[in-house]
């Protein structure tokens, strides 16, 4: 064997790279772990396989030697050899391709890749062929046209390249060490593929290429991967465009088939099997590719329908929401199916997210909705509308009677929370469409009816009723009227004389707000006053009602009348902080002494907070006003609260006035009294008030007053609210010659501003004998009387 120098060197130094890459694929495949040490220890075994390719290919050149042409057998066994490792060394490259992150995301997505590269591989082998056969032969002698082995070499190294190409242009940016893997993968089957081809026929030149490739193939892929983290991640998205992936090697199978036949070539079996492998695999790959789409365009199809179900659920109770409601009233009405609409309520549920937190009140939501699914007919429909309101769908015409008492019940019981029970009520509005298809119309009508469920004292159900509307209609009239009234002039005061027991002469009075619309006619106090509570208008009913009644009064005293003059104040106003300087700009705008004034306040506004009602009667006080403590009796305060108010006078409710049997006294003569009225003025006495009984209709009623000691009336018996005029005629009359009584009328004095029970009973100046009238303070909506004000 007679080689040359430089063939020696380049077939030594081939086979000392191939070495040494493999040595470090090897290395690197035992050093690996985890779900990517598959990918390194193919690299390992494909390098290995080209290894022993090269080193038979360079064993067989060297061989050769001078005797190259006459060893065509030995050299053919040799090419076959150096084929089959090549082909098997491409094999495991490609599953070692196929192994990187998200080449194998399914199976569908690894023969997609694989069916793109036998489409890209098929074009370049077909190409090739065409180039390198007749009448082409671009290699000219070098071409090896008899050799066998070469075309399984060829089919390795289309098949790399064709792989490689594809999972390039598919690899996610960045590319540089994915680029780099790729051609290495392809010079190692290229370079095998040349090194068979040089033993096969071409010579030793292109055989040591070959060599010199391959072995520069596994230098980059050891390059590539000797990294920890894996080259790239594959996309296989089917959203991106794969057109250029069949159209490209198409075009270009087309454009070399035409330049074949122009230079007078034609095909033989090789090229017939080229173009039937790349028609099959484009048919394959288009039958995937639309499987893919179906597949995909069925999981989109289930997706929405699966957020379209979530657009009609609640998320926190699983309830159908507002638009499942509306939904199935729709399906209802156009089926023509009779329904009835339950709305329902959670009374106090605002103090459970105040007191106890918001995720205490969503765990109470989320329980009401199980126990509404719980309680429910089957397709029956239950549904959250918002906050703690929900609604409940019954289909048919049936009684949704006793599902509504049910759900009183069930949605009544305790909360059991981390905390400590949670304790509620609902109230039930019931409404029915009757087989009519206007779902607005419906919602309205249950809600309309769970409105005056609530307004009528809550946890309770009530029908709908076609009164509702017109009640409805009129309420909204009067709010839109009551807003202009003041300044239309259709507004008045009435007054109700307080008299002097047991003379009955009137000592005072309390102003009555009026109003005459129109059209409407004179409006109920009971309908106009929580109308104006509601939508923001007592504030400033108040204020006209205060400065009216200091201008009638100040007219009173101007033409000396002994009279003081009551005004009832609103809880609204009383916790307003610029009520006390309307108070005070009032009295000084009329010339008013604040002694005169008394500020009537209810017994239902000291139940809400008391310190707060402290603190603003103590500054009306300081004004020198008079603050009385109306509807007294009816259950709101204790004693405690009593000694504590800075009041300076009592109004007996008429409940207690109006005894069916006066008590006679025991063991001596003397009138039948009320006892409820004796011990209220035993008891105002010990705090030093004076107090006042109203409701006193009849000669009975004011026998039993005077009897218990009472001194000061109100009520029928001495007159209902009056204009102006006519009080000044009753005190015109009651200060006459013939009935003026020797001493001025009785004008309330103010009670010692100590909070303590005061024993000391305040004087009245001016007083009559056995008339001491004491200080007249009440606080109410200042507005009307305290019992044309109380809802119902």
């Amino acid at each position: 064997m007679h080689s040359s120098p430089g063939v020696v060197t380049v077939a030594a130094l081939s086979g000392l790279a191939a070495a040494g890459a493999t040595a470090l694929l090897a290395a690197s495949a035992r050093r690996r772990v985890g779900p990517h040490r598959q990918t390194h220890v193919l690299l390992a075994v494909a390098a290995g396989i080209a290894l022993l390719s090269l080193l038979v290919g360079v064993t067989a050149v060297l061989t050769a030697g001078d005797h190259w042409a006459h060893r065509q057998g030995q050299r053919t066994g040799w090419a076959t050899l150096v084929s089959v490792g090549g082909a098997l060394s491409g094999l495991v490259l490609g599953a070692a391709l196929l192994r990187l992150p998200g080449a194998t995301a399914t199976r569908a997505a690894t023969a997609r890749l694989l069916l793109d590269g036998v489409i890209v591989a098929s074009a370049l082998w077909f190409v090739g062929w065409v180039v390198f056969s007749e009448p082409t032969r671009l290699l000219g002698a070098l071409t090896p046209v008899a050799c066998v082995p070469v075309v399984l070499a060829t089919l390795s190294a289309a098949l790399t390249a064709g792989l490689t190409l594809i999972m390039v242009l598919r690899a996610a940016p960045p590319r540089g060490r994915f680029v780099l893997l790729s051609a290495g993968m392809t010079g190692v089957t290229s370079g095998g593929l040349c090194l068979s081809a040089g033993l096969c026929q071409a010579g030793p030149v292109m055989a040591l290429t070959g060599a010199a490739v391959l072995a520069a193939g596994l230098l980059a892929t050891t390059a590539a991967a000797h990294r920890v983290d894996p080259p790239g991640q594959i996309d296989v998205d089917l959203i991106r465009s794969d057109g250029e992936y069949a159209f490209v090697p198409m075009f270009a199978m087309a454009a070399s088939a035409m330049y074949h036949l122009s230079q007078g070539g034609g095909f033989d079996a090789f090229g017939i099997v080229a173009g039937s492998v790349e028609g099959f695999a484009l048919v394959a790959r288009q039958y995937l590719a639309l499987n893919d789409v179906r597949g995909y365009a069925g999981r989109l199809a289930a997706r929405e329908a699966h957020f379209r179900e979530l657009a009609h659920t609640d998320p926190l109770t699983g309830l159908a929401n507002r638009r499942g409601l509306l939904r199935a009233l729709h399906r209802c009405a156009e089926a023509g199916v009779p329904c009835v609409l339950l709305g329902l309520d959670l009374d106090g549920f605002k103090n459970v997210n105040d007191m106890r937190g918001h995720d205490v009140g969503d765990a109470v939501l989320a329980e009401v909705g199980q126990r509404l699914r719980n309680n429910l007919r089957p397709g029956d429909l239950a549904a959250r509308l918002g906050g703690d309101e929900f609604a409940v769908l019954m289909h048919g015409a049936s009684d949704a009677g006793p599902v509504a008492e049910r759900l009183l019940g069930v949605l009544g019981c305790p909360y059991e929370e981390a905390d400590g029970p949670v304790f509620l009520s609902v109230s039930i509005g019931v409404a029915g469409n009757h087989g009519e298809t206007d779902v607005e119309l419906l919602l309205r009508n249950a809600d309309l009816a769970l409105r005056y469920a609530k307004q009528r004292g809550k946890n309770r159900i009530e029908r709908y009723d076609a009164k509702y509307d017109e009640l409805l209609r009129r309420r909204t009239l009067l709010e839109h009227e009551l807003r202009g009234a003041i300044e239309r002039d259709e507004l008045r005061l009435a007054f109700q004389p307080v008299a002097s027991l047991p003379s009955v002469r009137p000592v005072g009075a309390e102003a009555l707000l009026r109003w005459h619309h129109p059209k409407l006619g004179n409006v109920r106090p009971d309908e106009f006053i929580p109308l104006a509570e509601e939508c923001g208008m007592i504030s400033k009913l108040g204020a006209w009602v205060l400065h009216q009644a200091c201008y009638q009064l100040s007219r009173w005293l101007a033409d000396g009348h002994d009279v003081w003059v009551s005004v009832n104040v609103s809880p609204r106003e009383l916790h307003a902080p610029e009520y006390v300087v309307q108070v005070a700009d009032a009295l000084r705008a009329h010339h008013v002494p604040p002694q005169r004034l008394v500020l009537e306040v209810t017994e239902h506004a000291v139940a809400t907070d008391l310190d707060e009602l402290i603190r603003r009667l103590a500054a009306l006080r300081l004004t020198g006003v008079r603050i009385a403590l109306d509807d007294f009796g009816t259950g709101y305060s204790s004693l405690g609260q009593l000694r504590r108010l800075p009041i300076d006078i009592l109004k007996i409710d008429h409940s207690l006035v109006a005894e069916h049997e006066p008590v006679r006294p025991v063991g001596r003569d003397g009138p039948a009294f009320a006892p409820m009225v004796d011990i209220v003025m035993r008891l105002g006495h010990q705090f030093g008030l004076e107090v006042i009984a109203e409701g006193v209709t009849n000669p009975t009623e004011l026998a039993a007053v005077v009897a218990a000691g009472c001194r000061f009336g109100q009520g029928a018996l001495f007159g209902w609210g009056v204009p102006a005029e006519h009080l000044e005629a009753m005190l015109e009359a009651a200060t006459s010659p013939g009935a003026r009584p020797t001493s001025a009328p009785p004008v309330p004095v103010p009670r010692p501003s100590s909070e303590g029970s005061s024993q000391v009973r305040p004087d009245v100046v001016g007083a009559s004998r056995g008339e001491m009238p004491t200080p007249v303070n009440q606080n109410v909506g200042s507005v009307d009387s305290s019992r044309e004000m109380r809802q119902a």
